[in-house]
């Protein structure tokens, strides 16, 4: 099975560090995904969500408000301002991380960015 190494970091230390099959990211550009073997980039992110796909098949998605992204041929690094994960281990802080994740792109006031988008993307994983 092909993995890749992603590590996601914010200033208080870091969230997720694990192999995974492939992830979204939200580029300024526009969302792109990442599997083994991507070509190496560095890229700035928008407000947005990653959604990471496991290695066992199951999906993790973070909600993030900015950062970047270095991307090489075995690893990926992405440092953000502020994250919030949308899939809690304990199902009763689920609402509370969804609203937490909202307060957080809310906060972004980035045009380029369609924000109701952003929203109803979070509030799918309700």
């Amino acid at each position: 099975m092909s993995t890749i190494k992603l590590s996601i970091v914010t200033p208080t230390g870091e969230i997720f560090n694990d192999d995974v099959k492939s992830l979204t990211l939200p580029g300024k550009e526009g969302e792109f995904g990442v599997l083994e073997g991507h070509a190496s980039l560095v890229s700035s992110l928008t407000v947005g969500v990653i959604v990471i796909e496991k290695t066992d098949s199951s999906t993790e998605a973070i909600a993030i408000n900015w950062g970047y992204v270095n991307v090489s041929e075995s690893a990926v690094d992405v440092l953000v301002d502020g994250a919030v994960s949308l899939n809690p281990s304990d199902s009763s802080t689920t609402a509370a991380n969804i609203e937490t994740a909202k307060e957080l792109v809310n906060s972004v006031q980035d045009s380029n960015v369609s924000m109701a988008a952003v929203n109803a993307k979070i509030s799918s994983f309700a």
